[in-house]
């Protein structure tokens, strides 16, 4: 392994990824990186878990997005352990798929077989503060992921993680600025049509989503699209 080559790569995909504005795009950048910086690396992916259900981001192959679904059905694989926060292990490494099956995976190393992945490794993604998920990296082939694979997956998941909660972070803001506006937006039309202050409009909304169990934000885009409910 050529670390001084690595750190350069490394530094340039930190730029990269700076310079991306979506997290779709910090996602799809961070898998990309994977295949590209991490040696026998054919595939990669992140895997979240949400209320117990199996998310499967910005895969650079379809099989990627297979082996995540198939470790949620069957709750086990390297990748779902890596994700889950009850978990003391940073970081989960297969070898070789084609030989017998560890205690650990035993469902799920014969059906990945199938999928054509011959080694993988999962690494924890995580900041200081939170939890995310799970980077995965596969190779088609067994026996490729060796400890400089290790070292170099864990330098490329420490930094994808402060990316990844960075661009999250972001998005959460303007999704958040967009909803202010919007329901700024739905008042407006409620103190026109009704006569009523700012406070009662704000409250009409509120009182409409607690009867219908909507959140304001949908009831506010309703009354956008629709010019306003009855009073």
């Amino acid at each position: 392994m050529d670390w001084r080559l690595f750190a350069q790569r490394m530094a340039s995909m930190a730029r990269d990824l700076l310079a991306e504005h979506t997290l779709d795009a910090t996602l799809e950048q961070i898998s990309r990186s994977a295949v590209e910086l991490v040696d026998g690396c054919d595939a990669s992916g992140i895997l979240v878990l949400s209320e117990g259900r199996v998310r499967s981001l910005a895969p650079t192959d379809p099989f990627v997005a297979d082996s995540d679904r198939l470790q949620g059905e069957l709750r086990e694989g390297p990748c779902f352990d890596a994700a889950r926060p009850d978990r003391p292990e940073r970081l989960f490494r297969i070898p070789d798929l084609t030989a017998a099956p560890p205690e650990r995976w035993p469902h799920f190393v014969p059906r990945a077989r199938e999928l054509g992945v011959g080694s993988m490794m999962g690494f924890l993604l995580y900041t200081r503060e939170e939890e995310l998920g799970a980077l995965n990296m596969y190779s088609r082939k067994p026996g490729m992921f060796t400890e400089d694979s290790e070292t170099a997956g864990w330098l490329l998941a420490s930094h994808a993680a402060v990316a990844f909660a960075t661009a999250r972070t972001d998005e959460q803001m303007q999704e958040a600025i967009a909803t202010r506006h919007l329901i700024g937006e739905a008042m407006g039309i409620l103190m026109g049509r009704h006569h009523v202050t700012e406070d009662q409009a704000f409250d009409l909304l509120r009182t409409r989503s607690q009867r219908t169990n909507t959140k304001l934000r949908d009831v506010a885009r309703e009354i956008c699209e629709s010019g306003g409910p009855e009073r």
